[in-house]
């Protein structure tokens, strides 16, 4: 097992330790993802934030809450139900949770940034450990807070390469407890037809997924949510109405399952991450790329422009390398998440900041001692 100190001045301690003997280390939460991205050494200590898993501060009537960078965030939205609250925030694929702390460091978002944006849109304060054993502080725990917000976001999608998150503030939302499901099928130039005038509306769904099975259809999916359920079904009336004019078929269905559970993820051979301006992601969609990736799923949201594809059946790598050349001639990027180990594909290529990316991680961590080949937008080449 790793260590997971359970107290700051333990973890303190360890940290030292190993920057006094310059030894690489791995920030971690739970463990759950440790091969997602490019891979690690295994001969590095890994560090989890295991035992760091409390609740600080709840401030009910604020909208926030202080949590320790190791609390699952299956938990997180357990103890918020309870107060009728929960963080806008998508779970990561796969079967197994993650804690919040590991979320931010990969910055991940997925359909519900349809609304509410993005990971670090949601984070107003945050604490840190150097890879020197020094702990920072940026933001509070206050919304109107907007100190430290450049070191906020530059830990967001960090991967752990700059430091280990070890406390987090977040902004949450009330429940709102009527929810609806509205597919959308039909030709995929009418989908994003559809999707265009969604987005020009003053109509706001939780979420807009384009999603496939890998059986060479595409449906648009629709959350809907609101105070009521008679507010839900007037919004469901205007959705119909605007899908009806685009000749599409509609099917409703209640509650949010039918987008939550009808694309299983469990434990994929491959998952990959697409991100492109949401202009063009039909554009991906119609020239059949997605689809020659035969037993992909996909889960794309429509409205941001990001989403993840992922297959358990066997795949050659160039398919993959394929559609990462597509992506970028469309202005966008591809993360490979998980891959077979004989794959041999980069999780993602050189930023063009590149330069600026390095000399932040010096920065942060003269020594090269945490994540050692793991560094969002500089390619690492695998082995």
């Amino acid at each position: 097992m790793p260590p997971s100190p359970a107290t700051r001045k333990e973890l303190i301690a360890l940290v030292r330790q190993w920057h006094d003997a310059a030894s690489p280390w791995i920030p971690s939460g739970l463990g759950t993802r440790l091969d997602w991205g490019p891979p690690l050494d295994a001969s590095h200590p890994v560090l989890s934030c295991r035992g760091l898993n409390r609740v600080i501060d709840h401030a009910v009537d604020d909208l926030t809450i202080t949590v320790q960078a190791g609390y699952p965030l299956a938990d997180l939205q357990a103890v918020l139900a309870e107060r009728g609250q929960w963080l806008p925030l998508d779970h990561p694929r796969g079967e197994a949770q993650g804690s919040i702390g590991g979320l931010v460091a990969r910055g991940l978002a997925g359909g519900l940034r349809q609304r509410h944006l993005g990971v670090r849109d949601q984070i107003i304060g945050i604490t840190l450990l150097r890879s020197d054993g020094v702990e920072a502080r940026a933001g509070g725990r206050v919304v109107k807070n907007v100190a430290g917000y450049d070191l906020m976001k530059l830990l967001c999608g960090s991967w752990g390469s700059l430091a280990l998150i070890t406390e987090l503030t977040l902004r949450v939302q009330p429940i709102r407890p009527a929810h609806a499901t509205l597919l959308l099928h039909g030709d995929l130039s009418s989908q994003n037809s559809f999707r265009a005038e969604l987005l020009r509306s003053t109509l706001t769904p939780e979420r807009c997924d384009w999603q496939s099975r890998g059986d060479g259809h595409w449906q648009l999916g629709l959350l809907l949510s609101s105070v009521s359920d008679q507010a839900v079904e007037d919004q469901m009336k205007r959705l119909e109405a605007i899908a009806g004019s685009h000749r599409l078929k509609t099917e409703r269905h209640s509650g949010a399952d039918p987008l939550d559970s009808g694309l299983p993820c469990m434990d994929p051979t491959w998952l990959v991450r697409v991100a492109l301006p949401s202009a063009v992601l039909h554009q991906l969609l119609s020239d059949g790329t997605l689809l020659a990736l035969k037993g992909w799923q996909w889960d794309l949201a429509a409205g941001a422009g990001c989403g993840d594809g992922w297959c358990s059946e066997a795949t050659a790598p160039y398919r993959v390398d394929a559609l990462r050349r597509r992506v970028i001639d469309l202005g966008g990027q591809l993360t490979v998440l998980k891959q077979p180990q004989e794959a041999g594909l980069p999780a993602w290529l050189d930023a063009p900041a590149r330069p600026v990316i390095e000399a932040v991680k010096r920065q942060f961590d003269p020594r090269q001692q945490l994540c050692r080949g793991r560094l969002p937008g500089v390619y690492q080449e695998t082995a």
